[in-house]
């Protein structure tokens, strides 16, 4: 299947061209994003949540403390979610203040927990958040001690209700504002890897990482 199908809370109606069901492009986009934003409704109020994740086959992942209130509470009851992930790519700048805009690839997944328990399956959606975080770092440092997988909980999310929305390109002005003297374009934005700081107390002679 190249496509998700569209439900009724996935079907995007305003600005339907800008939507994807495309498998590949909204698996580009939660390998890329770095956070997301867990949305739910706990004893009548709403919640959201950002947190750190990670996506291998089918499935979202995050994790957290077995303590977590939110965690247990998602676990224990099976609440159901809104997941929501965003890439910002640029500010778009438009000859009037209205048609002002934001180039952005999100996504938006509906779903249900499911606390990972199987231990190839908890300790893999480890090892990939961490190489999520930063490609090759599982392979060199200490792995979990038991009372430290005894501590992680880890929920799955399975992939199935979603879809994705894109806006690329420069501003569309009103055709009568295109004669304005008013700059108009794209101000591009990047989450940029920048030069490592060391830890004040990193031991001497421990040079840096090649992957870094």
């Amino acid at each position: 299947m190249s496509e998700f199908p569209k439900t009724e809370r996935t079907t995007v109606t305003r600005l339907a061209k800008r939507a994807s069901y495309d498998k590949a492009t909204i698996y580009s986009i939660l390998d890329e994003a770095l956070y997301c934003t867990v949305a739910f409704v706990l004893n009548g109020e709403p919640v959201q949540i950002p947190t750190g994740f990670c996506r291998f086959n089918d499935k979202l992942y995050i994790h957290g403390s077995v303590g977590s209130f939110y965690m247990r509470e998602l676990a224990g009851k099976k609440l159901p979610v809104c997941i929501c992930v965003t890439c910002l790519d640029g500010l778009v700048l438009a000859r009037s203040a209205f048609h002002h805009s934001m180039n952005y690839r999100s996504v938006v997944l509906f779903s249900k927990p499911e606390q990972v328990t199987d231990e190839h399956e908890l300790y893999h959606a480890l090892e990939v958040f961490t190489n999520k975080m930063q490609p090759g770092r599982w392979n060199d440092v200490r792995k979990p001690t038991p009372a430290e997988w005894k501590a992680t909980m880890v929920l799955a999310f399975q992939i199935e209700e979603v879809s994705a929305k894109i806006r690329t390109g420069p501003p569309v002005d009103d055709e009568e504002d295109y004669a304005l003297d008013v700059w108009a374009g794209v101000v591009p934005l990047t989450v940029e890897r920048k030069t490592p700081v060391p830890d004040p107390k990193l031991k001497t002679g421990v040079s840096i990482p090649a992957y870094l």
